[in-house]
């Protein structure tokens, strides 16, 4: 971008040089007061016609190097939305994740207090049917939300390997129309 921004200097530098000595040219000079000052010669007609052209090109190349640089702002502007919508893609996949995980943390927490709870009922040979309920029904829950932590990270994969399969792709179809 600095090389663009350069070139585009050092070009408006140029335009500046060629239209000050257009400018200088199409003035008439003072002359000294006791010699009137001859015709422009054909010579000094031909670089003026020079110079006019060549500020001409200088333009269509100014012209030219600022469609460029647009054209580059705009698809920096395009990526740099990409990424942003990638980045709250990714953050909301982990943010599920995260939940889940918590979801998964508190189950395994409950189905090992019911589990020490019918331990000790078993140890003491007190059969009690209530607790065998609860364990069945915290290993339950460990279960399912052992399987909505599996999705969540799924979806966490799935949000950070899309953008670069997209990329693959673009880059792969780039090289297939280069060729």
């Amino acid at each position: 971008m600095t090389d663009i921004d350069a070139l585009h200097s050092r070009i408006g530098t140029a335009l500046e040089r060629i239209s000050r000595g257009v400018e200088a040219l199409d003035r008439p000079q003072a002359a000294p007061e006791a010699a009137p000052e001859p015709e422009a010669p054909a010579a000094d007609t031909g670089e003026i016609a020079r110079l006019t052209e060549a500020l001409e090109e200088e333009r269509l190349a100014n012209a030219q190097l600022e469609e460029r640089v647009r054209g580059i702002r705009d698809k920096q502007e395009r990526q740099v939305a990409e990424l942003r919508e990638q980045v709250a893609a990714s953050r909301e996949a982990l943010s599920q994740l995260d939940a889940e995980l918590g979801r998964l943390r508190r189950a395994n927490d409950q189905l090992r207090a019911t589990n020490e709870e019918l331990t000790g009922a078993l140890a003491e040979q007190i059969g009690e049917p209530h607790l065998v309920n609860k364990a069945m029904l915290a290993e339950l829950e460990s279960i399912r939300a052992a399987r909505a932590a599996d999705l969540a990270e799924n979806a966490a994969l799935i949000a950070a390997l899309e953008p670069l399969l997209t990329e693959a792709e673009d880059r792969r179809q780039t090289e297939e129309e280069g060729a």
